[in-house]
């Protein structure tokens, strides 16, 4: 999710559910230590609770990246040994170190020493050649040893050598029952699936088959409407479903103060623009976010404008189904 959940996003998706936890795009050791540490690792307090998403495989730098994580108030320290990206391969982070399980076990007990805050680890089932029942199995007891309780486990391995970062998202073939299987034979250990999960409703046919949570990626980001049933779907019974109209609502104090910061509009409508999806005037909505949002000086009357350019056509298709 690197460059797609940032700030901004997470408040957004925030509004729409207030019990899942949310996480940080991947951020680099090397940018937390050298970059702009506030815009990178600046959140709004309504996030919480949220987790810091570190990418590297030094244990001292990984190890002041967590303590910056904590001093800004993040609740959580992941460290991300799934991620297939060009990048993180010219780097030493990321799925390729799918293949050096006591370097991360390393890494994650040098981490956990730092902080007081939970040290977790999200993976791939393995990389390339690797056989997954011997490589997710020998990654998480290393980590396991080192003191981490909690795994999410992208259910798919990662080809480093022939695809690329694109086709690592869906071409590799899923095996949801080697993490069930992982759960079942590590009952201590809180297990997280991850990877292809499209809708709330299939999140809670994973967790019938005994995992402890599940993440959802891209259904998320692109169909945000879908976090709106999440509270009351798999938190709490009495909990409220967050229509998108109500979503937007929500939304806008966040996108007023923040243009009152200088923050422009389109940083904050880009994450927004799936959210009518399948439904009565999303085109508009998607339209004009995207094409007023640009214009020099808008404001969150661009946002009102698209949220009544919706309203209206779910008024026409309902008088049309009247008729």
């Amino acid at each position: 999710m690197m460059d797609w959940t940032d700030r901004h996003c997470r408040s957004f998706h925030r509004v729409l559910t207030s019990r899942a936890r949310l996480y940080t795009e991947m951020l680099t050791t090397g940018a937390v230590l050298h970059g702009d540490r506030e815009r990178l690792l600046g959140f709004d307090r309504g996030e919480h609770p949220v987790a810091l998403q570190l990418g590297g495989s030094d244990p001292a730098d990984l190890v002041v990246a967590a303590r910056i994580g904590e001093d800004f108030g993040y609740d959580e320290i992941n460290l991300n040994i799934g991620c297939p990206s060009d990048r993180v391969q010219s780097g030493r982070f990321g799925a390729c170190l799918m293949r050096e399980p006591d370097l991360v076990a390393d890494c994650m007990a040098a981490i956990i020493a730092a902080v007081d805050i939970p040290a977790t680890v999200k993976c791939r089932l393995g990389v390339d050649d690797q056989v997954p029942e011997e490589s997710l199995f020998a990654m998480v007891d290393a980590c396991a040893a080192a003191g981490v309780r909690v795994f999410a486990v992208h259910a798919r391995k990662a080809w480093l050598s022939g695809l690329s970062p694109k086709d690592n998202r869906d071409i590799p073939p899923l095996d949801y029952d080697l993490v069930y299987r992982l759960k079942r034979e590590r009952p201590d250990l809180t297990i997280v699936i991850n990877g292809g999960v499209p809708s709330v409703a299939a999140a809670r046919e994973h967790l019938a088959h005994g995992v402890d949570g599940v993440m959802l990626g891209r259904a998320a980001y692109h169909e945000p409407a879908r976090l709106g049933e999440a509270d009351r779907a798999l938190f709490d019974p009495a909990a409220d479903v967050v229509s998108p109209f109500d979503a937007v609502e929500r939304y806008l104090p966040y996108i007023r103060s923040e243009l009152a910061r200088g923050t422009r509009l389109p940083a904050m409508t880009r994450h927004m623009l799936g959210l009518f999806h399948g439904l009565p005037g999303a085109r508009v909505w998607r339209r004009t976010l995207t094409v007023d949002s640009i214009v020099p000086g808008a404001g969150a009357e661009v946002v009102e404008r698209a949220l009544d350019a919706v309203r209206e056509a779910a008024l026409r298709t309902r008088d049309l189904r009247a008729a």
